[in-house]
């Protein structure tokens, strides 16, 4: 596993670069009868979409108690934002790319309306060909696109340590994979504690003790960098503009 000094200052660099911690239903729906010549269209009673993230321990929540994690905040900031909405954990801690891929067939066991990828961290950490990181993510988006299932991309920035090479490969397959499939992208999952490290603040203040994993907090603010692109998507899949 490469290790990314802790002095650098991106929060990136100091918060993922000592472990390898990282771990369809619409609700407007319509029911067609048809009897004999005649069509008929009937609503069916709304049900809570179902969204899955998928992701390593920054969406299993690793460290936190169950409710401080990053999937039942968001749930709870898209209920109050008046989403009625399901949000399925399959966060895994010390999950890569190929591991979210090789338990793709898990993950769609059960009915999912949505999912947000949130991979690619431990990949990252462990220095792997960016070109094996994008072949993975593009095979995960490739199957949610055969089985029309929206998708939402969630991307993480990467140290200058490996080279800009590395650098520029492995930040730019987050957008040229959302190009490739029209998916919403966001870079940056951990954009507050950018945020804070480029206004030159430090952002311990979010982090847990391992200076790996945001604290409640921590989650909370990224919640909120999240909720409203999040929420955005989820609307177009209701209003069918998606």
């Amino acid at each position: 596993m490469s290790v990314i000094p802790a002095f650098l200052v991106h929060p990136f660099h100091v918060a993922y670069g000592a472990a390898r911690a990282f771990g369809n239903r619409c609700t407007a729906a319509l029911t067609i009868f048809t009897l004999g010549l005649g069509v008929s269209v009937a609503p069916v009673s709304a049900e809570a979409l179902r969204l899955v993230a998928l992701g390593d321990s920054l969406t299993q929540g690793y460290g936190l108690p169950t409710e401080d994690g990053f999937v039942p905040q968001l749930e709870a900031w898209l209920h109050e934002n008046g989403l009625e909405v399901e949000v399925i954990n399959a966060g895994v801690s010390g999950d890569t790319t190929a591991g979210g891929l090789a338990r793709m067939d898990w993950t769609l066991a059960e009915p999912v309306d949505a999912m947000l990828v949130t991979l690619g961290g431990n990949d990252l950490l462990r220095g792997l060909d960016p070109a094996a990181s994008r072949a993975n993510l593009e095979a995960i988006l490739a199957r949610l696109e055969r089985e029309e299932i929206p998708a939402m991309l969630i991307g993480l920035p990467a140290p200058g340590n490996y080279g800009p090479e590395f650098k520029l490969a492995f930040e730019r397959m987050y957008v040229d994979l959302a190009g490739q499939f029209d998916v919403p992208m966001v870079p940056n999952f951990m954009q507050p504690m950018t945020d804070k490290a480029d206004a030159g603040a430090s952002f311990n203040d979010l982090m847990q003790d391992d200076h790996i994993h945001p604290n409640a907090e921590g989650v909370k603010l990224i919640v909120e960098h999240l909720g409203p692109e999040v929420l955005s998507f989820l609307k177009s899949l209701e209003n069918g503009t998606y």
